[in-house]
Order: C-alpha cells, then structure tokens, then sequence
C-alpha cells in the first residue's frame, strides 16, 4: 500500500515513515483456552511493526477529525493504525482478515483471542456464554423474547428512552411485555427510583436500556429483579465501565459505539437461559445455534471482530475498564461543568445523578444558534454535534475511543462561541 507524504509530517505521518525503516518485532504469543470453544489455538504473532502506548493515543494527529458521533463512532487510533499495518497481510499469513476462511486457523485464533480479552475486560465467568452475532442490537429486541418466553409468559420493561421503548414495543409480538415505568412524560430525562417499581410477580425478565444513546441517561447501579433475571441492552456504555456480569441474565451491544464497528452484536448470556426458543424462532436468532457452533453458524461479521478484538486489547493495555472509567467520568465532568457553569446559555435537561458518561445532550439558549454552532464547530474539525432528529439540540458523544484533547477542544470552543453570541 502506498500512501501520499505531505512535505510537513503529522505525528502519524511520522510514524507510518519510522515503521517502513524499524526492525518487526514480536507483538504477543498468546494460549488461548476456552472451556466452550471446540478449537484451542495457540496465537503467535510472526512479526509485528510498531505502535504508540496508549498514552500516545490521548491527543489526535493533525489530519483527523474529533469525530463526536453516536455510532458509528470514533475508534482509537491506536487501534486503527494496527490494523492499517495488518490489511494487506495479517501476521505472516499471506492475506488479509478480510479474505480468510471464518473457519480456518488463523481466524479461529483471532475470534478466540477476541473472546479471551472480552472476558478478562468483563470478568465474564465461565458459565456464561460469550457470541458474536449480526444484525444489531435491534434484532436482539426480537432474539431475547423468541429465547427466553413463551407467548404467554410476562416480561417488564422499564424505559428510559427511544431504545428501550422499541424493545419493548417489538417484545409484543413475542410475548406478554409490562411497561412498569416510562419515562416519556417528563421527555426521558430520569430514571425511577427502583423501589417504587411495580414489578409483576410472575415476569420472566426485567429489561433495561442501561444507557440512551440519544437522550443521555445512564443507570448507575441496575435494579434487582423479582426473579432475578435482568436483561440490558448496553450498547452505548458496553466496556466503558466494569460491570458485575453475574447480576445479568443477558447483556447485549451493538459494536459501533465503543468496541468495533458496525456489524457486530456481542451477546452475553448465563448457559443455563439457552435452549428454549420458541419454536418459531428463526434458525439465526436462535442463541442455541451460535453456542452450539460457537458464533460460527455462518459466515460472521469477521473483519469487525477482528477489530473488536484489537479494541479489546488496547483496553487491557489501558489497565482495564477501571482505568478506561476514571478517563470517561473526566471527560464528562469536563464537559458538564461547562454547559452547568454557563448560566443558562447550554443546557443539559438529564437529571444530574444520572447523566450519560458516554453521550451529552445539550441544548442553546438561543435555539436559532444552533446551526451556526454546528457550522463553525465543523471548521475547526469537531463534527457530528448535532442532536438527534428526534430531540434536536446538540449531543456530543465521549466514548472511549474519544481523547481528552477532543473534549478539551470542544469546551475552549463553547465557552469562545458563549463569548461571541451571549
């Protein structure tokens, strides 16, 4: 591959020069072991160029964009100058991720060590089955009531948002769902006490939209179940925090937002939940299927797992999720503090106590300015400020992959367009 040098060099620009003329060095040899996986593949990397440390990664290079969309969203570079190194020929293989057979040793090492790291990130016990499926998060809305109900069984939905009340109208089709708390009425900005929850007594589940992607409300801490089986959608927050998977029946995510990019739905369920579709079910929304077969039904989503796996990676090298939390809850202080310290000028209408670490809703005073705030943030490289269709406003999404210098940016640039139009 060859790539076009501008005579003044980006950081970047810089590095990609250095890689050509650096000696390969061993990037990692691996044992992968699963106890659910039939195949055990030791992982050996034959060469492997150069990449930043993750504290290289905090600022973002000269010729790219802060990329503050919902999803999909921004990747670390870190991770994307990796597998810009291993397109054209992964490790030694003669071919790229890309091209490989899905069950063939060298992706076979790859979806194993991607699950491997998944499950030290999340500390994911053995009894829970880990799958990397497609579709979306959206096709879970109809997977996980086909899996877990029959027609005649209750399941609760608290909804938070437009994701959870989609997961609850799809549910009807399948079974009996309970809306036991809405938060439509005061425009989704808060989430219920969890004791004054009405939970029916015989519901299968309880299902949660553990963070909004558009409206910016988060749990903080999950409720309890009366027949302990929680069920969350965790797409917008799924590794950017540590989670105790075992309070969970099934989590689920769509990739686009913190792990990969689109096309990968990671599901994580408890073994004991799988086997009883209905008989109905779809042979590719049955979860027996893809553990039977070990998310090798049919072709998967393969390039995107691969990179889910290099993201996985990079958090581990980060310190894991408690370190990659410490670095979520400064950016959205930062930012927060600037809307609250505005005096009125941008608002943020989340209840304080359960704002999204991940994705921050704001509005203008004067709502006429918004497109010009749009307009001028693009030009100094911050895009994908506008809120969604929905709500209007802006929203600005901090996932992990987002560095401190973007948000730092962002808030220089609110307080200078406050000075010019207050």
């Amino acid at each position: 591959m060859s790539m076009a040098m501008s005579s003044t060099s980006s950081p970047h620009s810089l590095l990609l020069q250095n890689r050509r003329l650096s000696a390969a060095k061993p990037f990692f040899n691996t044992a992968v072991s699963l106890p659910n996986r039939r195949i055990s593949t030791s992982i050996t990397c034959v060469a492997q160029t150069q990449t930043p440390s993750p504290a290289q990664t905090q600022t973002q290079s000269q010729d790219r964009v802060f990329n503050f969309a919902a999803g999909p969203a921004t990747l670390p570079e870190r991770v994307l100058l990796k597998a810009q190194s291993e397109l054209y020929n992964w490790r030694g293989s003669g071919m790229s991720v890309m091209e490989m057979s899905h069950r063939g040793k060298d992706f076979l090492s790859i979806i194993n060590k991607a699950e491997s790291d998944l499950r030290s990130l999340l500390g994911i016990p053995d009894d829970y089955a880990v799958l990397f499926l497609q579709g979306g998060a959206t096709t879970q809305f109809a997977a996980i009531p086909l899996n877990l109900c029959t027609p005649d069984d209750s399941i609760d939905f608290v909804v938070t948002g437009s994701w959870g009340d989609k997961a609850f109208k799809e549910a009807k089709k399948f079974c009996k769902p309970n809306l036991i708390w809405s938060g439509k009425s005061d425009n989704y900005t808060n989430i219920p006490a969890f004791d004054d929850l009405d939970q029916t007594s015989n519901a299968r589940y309880l299902h949660i939209c553990a963070n909004e992607t558009i409206h910016g409300v988060e749990f903080k801490t999950f409720p309890t179940p009366r027949n302990g089986l929680l069920a969350a959608d965790m797409s917008s927050n799924f590794c950017s925090k540590p989670v105790n998977v075992t309070k969970f029946g099934v989590i689920y995510a769509g990739a686009q937002k913190n792990v990969g990019p689109s096309g990968v739905t990671i599901v994580i369920i408890r073994k004991d939940l799988i086997g009883n579709a209905q008989e109905k079910t779809p042979v590719m929304l049955d979860y027996k299927i893809h553990s039977d077969n070990n998310s090798l039904y049919n072709t998967p989503p393969c390039y995107g797992i691969y990179i889910c796996g290099l993201v996985f990676e990079d958090l581990l090298e980060q310190g894991g999720l408690e370190e990659v939390e410490r670095k979520n809850k400064h950016k959205a202080n930062l930012l927060y503090n600037a809307i609250d310290e505005s005096k009125g000028f941008y608002r943020c209408p989340v209840e304080k106590s359960v704002r999204s670490l991940m994705n921050v809703p704001f509005t203008l005073e004067k709502s006429e300015l918004e497109a010009e705030f749009v307009k001028e943030a693009a030009k100094e490289k911050m895009l994908q400020l506008k809120g969604h269709r929905s709500v209007g406003g802006m929203r600005a999404s901090i996932y992990n992959a987002m560095p401190l210098a973007g948000v730092e940016k962002l808030v220089a640039f609110m307080k200078d367009f406050q000075a010019r139009h207050a």
